[in-house]
């Protein structure tokens, strides 16, 4: 009998059975079953080895079930952590909207069982990718209205907002995203063909970059725009001492003023096909740049209809309401929403000549551009934000812009020196002005595919001295050591592999320019996804729960078709699987 057992414990390979010895006791007794009846009569002869063929049976069926239930389990992966070390796992457990383990294939399918349980053939698992400076409602807006994106001409602009007019018939015609770059202009244009298609039918349409308009005579008179108008950190373009329809920044309040709004109803289905769009990406969260007290309750009652999952962290234009709100709710949480930040314009954009720097613009002597708040404001909305413990994140392009505030959010670094204040775009830098990043703990919120789109005319903006400080993504991270990356849809496109391939490449999806566009401020992908990921949720006060894969944050990631990776040129991607805290909201099935 001896001597049997022992051939039988031979024949087992203890060494490949699991820890658990569950393996071991379902081989034994499957064993015991094919070798016949002559060993299970000599086993089962003696009451000590009945009794062990009792225990045996007990804990064999109390083996065939798993010891943990989880909600998913997701295997058979390439899970990127997105942890200090860059930790990688083959599988992951997912219960109550949380990690619960993650580990080699067998030993999390071998511990946990689950209803759903997810096959990710080999793909890539990365943290939900955070967009850190969008605009969903502008977005909204934008496919509300006539779509000039990509018109190559004034004749084109014409045509699309006649076409639109026809099917839709406004009362005010709306429209955004014409750029003069694609028209092989470097000047602004004028109203004139405008004010010939539609010379009674007020018609307002925003440039690609949302910092100018242009507006017919109708929208003007509207308005009450004439040429001896002034307005503070606001250009009104004149020719020949009459207005040519083009509003500059502040300006365009004057127009925006007596715009019509979009329905909720408008509003609500537009929102939820754009988070669509974004789940489609692997996106599962934005830092929305920007929003009205009025806009907390339209998000409020998508929530609550449910169906509405995006992580929204929205910051509030910075006036009355919005400090009002502050100081009454401090910093705001409902569900999928936060609030703990004020958005703040300090002035316009490069492409309208509106960005305000230190010396002249190279192809305007006279011009320096705008500071569309002042800083007597600014001061005042920073006391405010250290007041309610709010962020204050600002709208810097120019390099005198950056410069004053650094130094207004040395303020914030004196009080308290984990702030998180951010600067939003740092376009363009002075080279002496990258080092008070680091010394006032200023966290840069970039968007790399500014600086392809930019490439046209950027340096006929600045020269070629000032670039040396332009798009500098790279300095700014070796300056910093974070940055937080996003897209500002709707001026750029939301695709977050564009994005990567811009900042790893310093390319166009198209490839152009073919040596990459100061291709020294490129960043790696590791350092471009963890601005997309940890880094962008410590820029929102959310690594507690969001950006790395790890035992006890939220189950929000997203399972990608392609291999997350650089090549010499752009290759499409798209998420396979979206989920936020182990619901999924997206899939490709």
């Amino acid at each position: 009998m001896n001597i049997a057992i022992i051939r039988y414990s031979v024949n087992l390979q203890l060494w490949d059975v699991d820890p658990n010895g569950a393996t071991l006791l379902l081989i034994t007794y499957l064993h015991f079953s094919i070798q016949g009846s002559r060993l299970f009569r000599i086993f089962v002869k003696t009451k000590i080895m009945k009794f062990s063929l009792l225990l045996i049976v007990i804990l064999l069926f109390s083996s065939c079930f798993k010891g943990e239930q989880a909600d998913v389990i997701i295997h058979n992966a390439v899970i990127h952590s997105m942890d200090e070390s860059m930790t990688e796992y083959e599988a992951m457990a997912i219960r109550d909207g949380k990690i619960i383990e993650l580990g080699p294939e067998r030993q999390i399918l071998n511990k946990y069982s689950s209803d759903e349980i997810i096959d990710a053939q080999g793909k890539d698992v990365y943290p939900g990718l955070t967009d850190a400076h969008g605009h969903i409602l502008s977005y909204a807006q934008q496919k509300l209205s006539v779509d000039l994106i990509g018109c190559k001409s004034m004749a084109q602009l014409i045509v699309r907002t006649e076409k639109f007019q026809q099917q839709y018939k406004r009362d005010v015609i709306i429209g955004r995203g014409w750029d003069q770059s694609l028209w092989g202009e470097t000047d602004l244009p004028n109203n004139r063909a405008l004010n010939e298609a539609f010379p009674n039918t007020p018609v307002c349409l925003y440039r690609v970059d949302g910092h100018a308009l242009l507006a017919n005579d109708a929208m003007l008179k509207l308005a009450g725009i004439t040429s001896d108008l002034l307005v503070d950190g606001g250009i009104i373009l004149l020719k020949e001492g009459e207005p040519t329809g083009v509003l500059v920044d502040n300006a365009m309040e004057l127009v925006n003023e007596k715009l019509p709004e979009f329905s909720k109803e408008e509003m609500s289905t537009v929102v939820l096909d754009i988070q669509a769009e974004l789940f489609m990406y692997g996106i599962t969260g934005v830092h929305e740049a920007g929003v009205d007290v009025e806009d907390v309750a339209l998000f409020k009652s998508l929530i609550d209809q449910g169906g509405f999952d995006l992580n929204v962290y929205a910051m509030l234009s910075a006036n009355e309401k919005s400090i009002d709100f502050a100081r009454k709710n401090g910093v705001y949480e409902y569900k999928n929403l936060l609030i703990r930040s004020f958005k703040v314009y300090g002035d316009g954009a490069l492409g309208s000549r509106g960005a305000f720097l230190k010396q002249a613009y190279f192809d305007a002597h006279d011009h320096h551009g705008v500071l569309t708040t002042t800083q007597e404001e600014m001061r005042r909305i920073a006391n405010a934000c250290l007041e309610v413990g709010y962020q204050m994140n600002t709208h810097a392009i120019g390099d005198s812009t950056n410069r004053i505030l650094l130094e207004l959010y040395e303020l914030a670094a004196n009080q308290n020196p984990d702030h998180r204040w951010r600067i939003e775009h740092a376009q363009v830098v002075d080279p002496k002005d990258f080092d008070l990043f680091a010394k006032f703990g200023v966290i840069p919120s970039i968007q790399p595919t500014h600086a392809v789109s930019d490439q046209r005319w950027a340096e006929a903006r600045l020269g070629k001295e000032r670039m040396k400080g332009a798009y500098a993504y790279n300095t700014l991270l070796k300056s910093t050591g974070i940055i937080a990356i996003g897209t500002d849809f709707p001026v750029e496109n939301t695709d977050p592999f564009m994005t990567i391939f811009a900042a790893t490449k310093r390319k166009n999806s198209d490839g152009y320019p073919s040596q990459g566009f100061y291709s020294n401020e490129a960043i790696s992908l590791n350092d471009c996804l963890s601005g997309m990921t940890k880094w962008a949720a410590l820029a929102a006060f959310q690594e507690d729960h969001l950006g790395v894969l790890a035992k006890g944050m939220d189950a929000t990631f997203a399972i990608f078709e392609k291999p997350i990776r650089v090549t010499e040129n752009f290759e499409p991607n798209f998420a396979s699987y979206t989920f936020i805290k182990g619901k999924k909201v997206y899939s490709t099935e």
